[in-house]
């Protein structure tokens, strides 16, 4: 599991068991639990789609586990301690709120399905109305809906600054940076200076090369802390719109109204920011050329460049003059493998400085991550990627941005190097890539899904 940096405080909704029938059992034992007990073990899976198979063993493969998958996998991988959880009953009433005490823990004795949980410090109880109708999830992150919360936060009279109590956040410079990712120095000195020269840098490179993961690690090192209040993570999608990232009308949730302006996701970043002008800000979007981006940024399309930074412009849902503060710098990620996007247009591409990632198989960092594990096995895997990797470049239909990245081979905290790890992550990670990669020649993806499995055995 990846090092957990940490981070602001997020907000979840949640149902105890269906119709909440767990609840009084689990708030007299100060706890929250899900189900799946028959996964064993959360934490060891290397990937929600490991998850997401094992659930389909479990049900039957024609029934889907995309919602499943996501609640076990957020439960373990990204709720942290000082996380918010509002209990939901239904979709029309909350009747708790509290404070998330504890990590994961597996309970192996306990006698129903809800193996999974985490202690709580329950502080509410009280039945009320929802605002609305809540999602049918069990588990769900409310973070980004800030209106939403503010409302839920509302109900238990508890005002949005009692949770922002002064933070101590762990140190992070140059050096942090240069031991968590596999990149030199010469490297890291070249993106920090474009991200000083334009305000904005895509990070560019095929899947598993590390982007998201350096992303945040760029902007803590520029901070020299892991402040995460001042730094924001989007992702992009088809369905992304200007009204998500910077203001529009969308569904109410108070009754009788159907509609209501809210602003968007870039629009609160801002404004905080500009709040703020002495310290610097950090906008990721992951995927970003999965969005239509004229759409997304409309008429603040201008207003990223640099030398723009600061001007006014007015909003198409708003009278308000806006501008972007020059304190607040973009940082996007983008995957160089996903044929199924358009090329990034011209608009966008000039705004921004482009830095390609590669696999770094070849680094002072990897090679002394192999030197750590001394596994036989897992070297003989490396050189089994960095061989298919040579062959993906050479191929006309492929080429060097389609390559295996690193990331895949990097275990997690908690993670044993063992046989088992090593055919998961063949199975369940690199196979899947090849067949998109190579979905129109069977014999290919044959021929080298062989070729890695050979190379452990």
């Amino acid at each position: 599991m990846e090092k957990q940096i940490k981070r602001d405080v997020h907000y979840w909704i949640y149902s105890p068991g269906e119709n909440a029938d767990h609840w009084e059992s689990f708030n007299s034992k100060g706890i929250m639990a899900i189900g799946w007990g028959g996964l064993g073990d959360l934490s060891k899976y290397t990937s929600r789609a490991e998850m997401g198979s094992q659930m389909k063993k479990l049900l039957g493969p024609d029934h889907s586990v995309v919602f499943s998958s996501l609640a076990t996998w957020q439960f373990y991988h990204e709720m942290q301690i000082g996380d918010i959880i509002f209990v939901k009953k239904g979709m029309h009433k909350l009747i708790g709120r509290g404070v998330v005490t504890s990590d994961y823990i597996f309970d192996s004795n306990c006698s129903d399905d809800f193996k999974h949980t985490r202690k709580v410090n329950w502080t509410h109880f009280d039945e009320k109305e929802h605002p609305g109708q809540a999602v049918m999830k069990t588990l769900t992150d409310i973070t980004e809906y800030t209106d939403y919360v503010k409302k839920l936060n509302a109900l238990y009279e508890i005002n949005d600054t009692d949770e922002e109590l002064e933070k101590e956040y762990p140190s992070y410079g140059k050096q942090d940076f240069l031991k968590d990712v596999f990149i030199d120095e010469e490297k890291y000195n070249s993106i920090i200076q474009n991200l000083e020269r334009k305000n904005n840098i895509i990070l560019q490179g095929a899947p598993g090369v590390g982007k998201t993961y350096a992303a945040k690690r760029i902007a803590f090192s520029i901070l020299n802390t892991q402040d995460s209040a001042r730094v924001k993570l989007v992702q992009f999608h088809q369905s992304y719109s200007y009204e998500d990232f910077i203001m529009g009308y969308r569904p109410s949730d108070e009754e009788g109204k159907q509609f209501e302006k809210k602003p968007g996701v870039f629009y609160e970043f801002c404004k905080k920011a500009q709040d703020d002008a002495d310290h610097k800000y950090f906008f990721i979007i992951d995927e970003i050329n999965r969005g239509n981006l004229s759409k997304i940024f409309g008429e603040l399309l201008m207003l990223i460049e640099k030398d723009k930074r600061g001007e006014s412009i007015q909003l198409l849902y708003s009278n308000e003059q806006f501008s972007i503060p020059s304190n607040l710098y973009i940082i996007g990620m983008m995957n160089t493998a996903d044929r199924s996007l358009a090329i990034i247009d011209y608009a966008l591409r000039r705004r921004f400085a482009f830095i390609e990632f590669e696999p770094a198989f070849e680094s002072e960092g990897f090679k002394s991550l192999q030197n750590k594990i001394n596994n036989e096995k897992y070297n003989s895997l490396i050189n089994s990627i960095k061989e298919l990797n040579t062959y993906i470049e050479n191929d006309s239909s492929l080429g060097k941005g389609f390559k295996i990245g690193h990331s895949y081979f990097v275990p997690g905290e908690n993670d044993c190097i063992n046989d088992q790890w090593l055919k998961d992550i063949i199975k369940y990670e690199i196979v899947p890539l090849l067949e998109e990669y190579w979905f129109d020649n069977p014999d290919e993806i044959s021929n080298w899904s062989k070729k890695l499995q050979d190379a452990i055995n």
